[in-house]
C-alpha cells in the first residue's frame, strides 16, 4: 500500500508546518509515545489516544531539539533524528489531500482490525524452486516506500546510508544546543485526529507496482513460489468503522493475499524490535514443516521494507533485505524478480521502467 509518510508530508505542506516536524515528534516520543503504544496494541483508538497523540505533537522539549538539530549541524534532520519509530525523515512532494476527518472517520471508539502497513515474506518448502533460484526463498517486508538510511544497501540501490546521529565532535548535541536557543517560533497547531485519519485514508490505496507484484505471486501455484508473509506495524480500528470492512474489491484485503500475516497490535511487538522478526521466522518455519518442507531459518528470508532501521534489524538476524524507495517502488519489484526468479511486472510496466 502507499506509505502514510506521504500523507504526513501533504499535511505539513498544506498547513505550513515545518518540514519533518511531525515525524520527528513521533519518532522522538519513543518508546512509549502514544503512536508506539497504539501500534503495540496497548491502548484503544479513542479520545485518550488522540489527546495523548496531540500532546506528543506539541512537546516543547522536542520542539527545541528539532530546531537545535538544524542549528547545531549542517547535516539534514534525517541524519540526526531517530528513524526507528515511524519512518525516516525525508522531504518529498505528495498529492494534496483533505486532512479533515469525516463524521464516519471520527465515529467509533472500540476495537477491531485494520492494517496500516504490510510486510511480505517468502520461503521455500519441498517441491518449490531451489534456494539458489529463490535467493533462499523467503521474503519479509512492508510493501511501502520511503527513502531511508542507516542500513547497508543491496545491489542496485542508489540510496545513501546515514549515521542516525551527529558525527562532528565540535557540534553540540540537540539537547545542549536547545538550552542555548534564545527564541523559537511557536509550536505549530496540529489536529492529531485529522492527521491520523489522513494517514489511514492514504495508506488504504494500493501501491501501483508492489501490489500487482504481490497478486502475481499469490496467484502462482504454491509449489512454484516462496511462502508469502506479512510483518506489519498496524493498529486496531473499531469494528464498526468503515475502514474495518473489506472493500468492494476483495483482492485488496491484504491479509487474504498472504500465507501468514503478523500484526504488531495483535502480538504486542513492533518493528524494529528483533522479537517480532523472530516470531515471524518461527511462524514461517512451522508453516513450511506442516506442508512437508524442511523448515525456515532467518537466512532463508528476504525482507522488504521502506525504513532503514527495520532493514537493519533484519540484516542483523541474517535476513537478506530489499529496500523499497518512495516514488521508485518498481525498483524493489525488479530486485525481487532477480532474487526469486519469477516475473512480477507486466510487459507495459517493464517497457516503461526498465
Amino acid at each position: 500500500v502507499l506509505s502514510p509518510l506521504e500523507a504526513i508530508t501533504t499535511y505539513e505542506n498544506k498547513n505550513k508546518i515545518p518540514s519533518d516536524w511531525i515525524n520527528f515528534a513521533i519518532s522522538r516520543s519513543a518508546p512509549n509515545g502514544f503512536w508506539q503504544r497504539l501500534e503495540r496494541g496497548e491502548m484503544e483508538l479513542d479520545t485518550e489516544f488522540f489527546r495523548g497523540f496531540n500532546a506528543d505533537l506539541r512537546n516543547e522539549k522536542l520542539w527545541k531539539e528539532y530546531h537545535a538539530s538544524f542549528r547545531s549541524s549542517k547535516k539534514k534532520l534525517k541524519d540526526v533524528a531517530n528513524p526507528t519509530q515511524l519512518g525516516d525523515h525525508v522531504s518529498l512532494k505528495a498529492e494534496a489531500a483533505d486532512s479533515r476527518p469525516t463524521d464516519q472517520d471520527r465515529g467509533a471508539r472500540s476495537s477491531g482490525t485494520s492494517a496500516r502497513q504490510t510486510t511480505e515474506v517468502r520461503c521455500e518448502g519441498e517441491g518449490r524452486p531451489s534456494p539458489s533460484k529463490l535467493a533462499k526463498d523467503t521474503t519479509v517486508g512492508d510493501p511501502v516506500s520511503i527513502e531511508s538510511g542507516d542500513v547497508a544497501e543491496g545491489p542496485g540501490s542508489d540510496s545513501a546510508s546515514v549515521s542516525g546521529q551527529l558525527t562532528s565532535s565540535s557540534s553540540p548535541t540537540p539537547q545542549e544546543a536547545a538550552s542555548t536557543l534564545d527564541s523559537l517560533p511557536p509550536l505549530p497547531k496540529i489536529d492529531g485526529e485529522a492527521l491520523f485519519w489522513s494517514m489511514m485514508a492514504h495508506s488504504r490505496n494500493p501501491d501501483p507496482y508492489v501490489f500487482p507484484a504481490l497478486l502475481r505471486l499469490k496467484n502462482t501455484p504454491p509449489n512454484n513460489r516462496p511462502i508469502l508473509a506479512a510483518l506489519s506495524n498496524t493498529i486496531i480500528l473499531p469494528p464498526d468503522h468503515p475502514y474495518s470492512r473489506i472493500s468492494d474489491h476483495p483482492e485488496r484485503d491484504l491479509r487474504s493475499n498472504f500465507d501468514i500475516f503478523i500484526s504488531s497490535a495483535e502480538v504486542g511487538l513492533r518493528k524494529p524490535d528483533p522479537a517480532i522478526y523472530t516470531l515471524a521466522v518461527d511462524k514461517l518455519d512451522k508453516f513450511d514443516r506442516e506442508r512437508g518442507g524442511d523448515g525456515v531459518k532467518a537466512d532463508d528470508c528476504v525482507f522488504l521494507d521502506d525504513i532503514g532501521a527495520n532493514l537493519k534489524t533484519a540484516q542483523s538476524l541474517g535476513m537478506k533485505t530489499t529496500k523499497v524507495i518512495l516514488g521508485k517502488t518498481w525498483r524493489a519489484v525488479k530486485e525481487l524478480e532477480q532474487a526469486i526468479g519469477i516475473e512480477l511486472m507486466d510487459d507495459k510496466t517493464r517497457r516503461s521502467k526498465l
